[in-house]
Parts: structure tokens; C-alpha cells; sequence
């Protein structure tokens, strides 16, 4: 009798300790999917005097012909199909270049990961003065070539989408390099003495058991990297605003500017499910491809 006490009395210890982050979840995760899945159904607005009525799928009919909408979901696939590679191989070089015992070692981790640290907002802004005619950019261009350059970054359509990718590689770079480094430190080093024994290269040592060794942190990583890069928002909204002509317009930008600055909510719900559906299909088909496979 005494036990089961104890028992009851730990059980019910643990799901108070559980409450508050369960309470914190239904509040602010599956209660905002519930109610943008039931509004993206209805004609709601922000600021309306008409009582909502169901309008079945005329929302997710509107949006398939939204040209906006289009361009948005191309300009996002195409941000996420370079970042995702781009960031995480310089990030897995960087983190390779800082795992050796040498000095300075780290000072070079702190640069790198100084950006991590500094709002993305600062950063934007930051990036956006540095974008202009006569800023940085163009000023190192012009000493390194010699040549006058004005290109407008931010203002061309061929250039903005490009622009923002590098600045947000380079942002978000450190974080990745960190766990990068992470998962190279728990490599056992034993592997590597035995196959500089056996006259293995460096390249052999990486592909045979550093590569494997990161399995794992391989695939958080790349997780990670396209959730964030398939919810691209601040950036755009900061440098950019969309344009010009639509050229940086995201997804995640276009729900927002649609449900805050249109004040259409039930379509800004219609296109945040259509992103809820994207992200989590892009992680499914990331994980199964990551999956451990047996012999």
C-alpha cells in the first residue's frame, strides 16, 4: 500500500511538472493551427462587422490562381534549394578548419559565431545600407576590380533574391558550424590513428569515418536549416518589403502581408496551411532519406 502511494504520489509530481509546457503547447501551437484551419475555410477578415460564413474551398481555389502566390512558393523553393546545401557544406567546412589544435582556434569560433548573436533585424538593416549604390558591397567590388560598380542590389530583380541569400548564409552560418563541431568532438579519435596506420588519406579518413560519424547531426542539421529557410520572413520584410516586383516574396511574407496589411485572414489562413502542408511533406521525404538503413 505504501508503494502505491509513493507511485501515485510521483505520477502525479510528474504531470505537474509536464503541465505548464502542455498547457504552453495546446495554447499556442494546436489551439492557432485549429482556429487557422477552421478560418481558412470561412471569408473572415481582421477587422470586419460581418459575421464569418462558410465558404468551402474557395480560399485554397483563389490561390490557385494567385500569381503571387506562385511566385512566392517558386522564390521560397529556390531560397531553401541553395541555402540548405550552400549553408551547411561552408558550415561543415568551417567547423572541420576549427577543429584542429592551433592557436586561435578560438578566436576564429567567437567570428563566426558573432553574427548568430546579433538580431536579425540589426543584421537586415545592417546588410541593407551595405546593399545600396554606394555602399560597401560595391565599394569592396570596385577595389577588388578596379571598376566602377553601381549595381542596385536590392532593386534588381536578378540581384535581391541572390543579395538576401548571401547575407542570411552568412548570418546563420556560425550556429550550424557549432553543431557541426559538436558532432566532429564526438568522433573517437581511436578511428583516425588506426586508419593513419593503415595509410588512409584524408579524404579516405572523412568519407569513411567522419561522414558516417555525423549521421545524426547530419540530419538535425539539415532539418533545421530548411525549416528556417522555408520560413524566410524577416529578412524580406526588413531589406525588401517583396519586391521589386514580387522578386523576394515569400510564402511565410505573403500570409503575413495578406493577413495584417489586406486584413484578409481567411486567406492568409488558406496560405499558412498550404505552408504548414509544405514543411512538414520537405521534412517527412528529409527524414525517410536520412533514415538509419539496416544491412
Amino acid at each position: 500500500m505504501t508503494a502505491r502511494r509513493h507511485q501515485h504520489g510521483q505520477g502525479r509530481t510528474g504531470l505537474l511538472m509536464v503541465a505548464p509546457g502542455g498547457v504552453l503547447l495546446v495554447v499556442f501551437f494546436f489551439v492557432p493551427v485549429a482556429l487557422g484551419f477552421a478560418l481558412s475555410f470561412t471569408d473572415a477578415r481582421l477587422i470586419s462587422p460581418k459575421p464569418l460564413e462558410f465558404v468551402g474551398t474557395d480560399n485554397f481555389a483563389r490561390l490557385l490562381d494567385d500569381p503571387v502566390f506562385w511566385t512566392s512558393l517558386r522564390n521560397t523553393l529556390l531560397f531553401a534549394a541553395v541555402i540548405v546545401p550552400a549553408q551547411s557544406g561552408f558550415a561543415l567546412l568551417l567547423a572541420l578548419l576549427v577543429n584542429v589544435k592551433m592557436r586561435g582556434t578560438n578566436l576564429f569560433r567567437t567570428l563566426y559565431f558573432v553574427p548568430v548573436v546579433t538580431s536579425i533585424v540589426v543584421v537586415s538593416i545592417l546588410w541593407r545600407f551595405m546593399y545600396q549604390p554606394d555602399g560597401l558591397v560595391n565599394s569592396m567590388l570596385h577595389w577588388a576590380t578596379g571598376n566602377v560598380v553601381r549595381i542596385d542590389w536590392l532593386n534588381d530583380t536578378s540581384t535581391a533574391l541572390p543579395a538576401i541569400m548571401f547575407m542570411s548564409a552568412w548570418q546563420a552560418v556560425g550556429f550550424h558550424m557549432v553543431i557541426w563541431l559538436a558532432g566532429l568532438q564526438t568522433i573517437p579519435g581511436e578511428l583516425y590513428e588506426a586508419a593513419e596506420i593503415d595509410g588512409a588519406g584524408r579524404w579516405h579518413m572523412f568519407r569513411y569515418i567522419t561522414w558516417p560519424g555525423l549521421r545524426n547531426t547530419r540530419t538535425f542539421i539539415l532539418v533545421t536549416i530548411t525549416i528556417a529557410a522555408l520560413s524566410l520572413f524577416t529578412q524580406i520584410h526588413v531589406m525588401t518589403g517583396g519586391g521589386p516586383l514580387d522578386a523576394t516574396s515569400t510564402v511565410v511574407f505573403q500570409a503575413v502581408r495578406v493577413g495584417y496589411q489586406q486584413q484578409q485572414t481567411a486567406y492568409a489562413s488558406a496560405i499558412s496551411l498550404v505552408f504548414f502542408l509544405l514543411v512538414l511533406t520537405v521534412s517527412l521525404i528529409q527524414r525517410w532519406l536520412t533514415r538509419e538503413r539496416s544491412a
